[in-house]
């Protein structure tokens, strides 16, 4: 019984240990302070987002908690080790997916898979078991003996997850895993993430997809010119904007000067068109519907949308970071970012 109850209190502790620890972790490349004295964890079991302007320091920062890069000052662990100074047992708990594809184009699927296995040092029986086991999870199986480079991107991309996985990893960084895919692509990696996820998978993923974070994450952390801005669930985020409320509207024909027009209307801090629908900031709702539907009346216009939308994970982003659009910056106190823009840059 004693030996029992050991056991758990070690088991219990043991699953206490964060997947993720950052203690004031620091990166200087000469005069540039890129990350500067950032501490955050991320729970066992976790979807983890994290996101940041182009140049904020997501990139140095997992680089030097997957090893790639020295701290200047600092340390990370991962799942309870210490990633300098433990780096092989850090390292067998990580599973890597670099945005750009490290996929071998030359080799089927089962190859790349059973390659990797053997970079593992796995026994070979075992490798081809897990690699079997992985694309029949990634719905790749039944062209696994196909050259990759026949293979569609999103194809790929579910490649070179399984890769990361062959180790049976831990922990998964994730960088950018549906940039550049088509929707159904994007669609079947989310749902394969999620799925891993409630295996137990903890996820530490970077996007710029802004409303991926806020689809998929647990909790998020902002980070902005090398220090965390901020870090909580995406609902709580958005609470912290609750006076920064919109109406979004959509007329079923246009008409000139209309952008002009709406930036007129009482209580309208600003305007931005977002397709054929257009967002109006206030701070009183109310009003600037009563101000749409008169003035829908007063020009023969027939509204076909009217929506009125809370802060979104887009808006925080914003307020931390300080991204501002041309269509905010005309409208004088808008508060709409080209943050869904930022997926064309890269950050380095």
């Amino acid at each position: 019984m004693f030996f029992s109850g050991g056991m758990g209190l070690l088991l219990r502790s043991m699953t206490e240990i964060p997947a993720v620890e950052v203690l004031n972790l620091t990166k200087n490349y000469g005069e540039l302070l890129a990350v500067d004295h950032i501490n955050f964890d991320i729970k066992r079991g976790e979807i983890f987002g994290f996101l940041g302007p182009n140049g904020a320091g997501k990139t140095t920062t997992i680089r030097m908690i997957t090893g790639i890069s020295i701290p200047t000052q600092g340390s990370a662990r991962v799942m309870g080790y210490d990633i300098q100074r433990q780096p092989i047992e850090a390292k067998e708990q990580m599973g890597i997916v670099p945005e750009i594809s490290n996929v071998y184009n030359e080799l089927s699927a089962w190859d790349n898979l059973v390659f990797t296995g053997r970079l593992y040092d796995m026994p070979k029986g075992y490798s081809e078991s897990r690699a079997g086991e992985l694309l029949k999870m990634f719905g790749l199986y039944e062209r696994r003996s196909e050259k990759v480079e026949g293979f569609s991107r999103g194809m790929k991309r579910r490649v070179c997850i399984a890769m990361a996985l062959m180790n049976k990893s831990s922990i998964l960084f994730l960088d950018e895993p549906t940039s550049g895919l088509d929707v159904e692509s994007v669609l079947t990696i989310r749902e394969l993430v999620r799925e891993l996820n409630q295996e137990g998978l903890t996820v530490f993923l970077t996007t710029h997809n802004i409303e991926e974070a806020n689809q998929m994450c647990d909790r998020v952390a902002i980070i902005n010119r090398g220090r965390i801005a901020a870090i909580d669930t995406p609902e709580r985020l958005k609470r912290t904007l609750e006076s920064l409320q919109s109406v979004e509207i959509a007329f079923e024909k246009g008409k000139a000067n209309l952008i002009g027009d709406l930036k007129l209307f009482p209580t309208v801090n600003g305007v931005i068109k977002e397709g054929d629908k257009f967002r109006l900031l206030t701070d009183d709702p109310p009003t600037a519907l009563a101000s749409a539907w008169k003035y829908a009346e007063v020009n023969g216009l027939r509204l076909i949308t009217v929506n009125t939308v809370g802060p979104s994970l887009e808006d925080v982003f914003v307020r931390l970071t300080g991204i501002r659009s041309t269509a905010e910056e005309e409208g004088g106190k808008g508060k709409i970012s080209e943050a869904r823009e930022m997926g064309k840059g890269r950050e380095h």
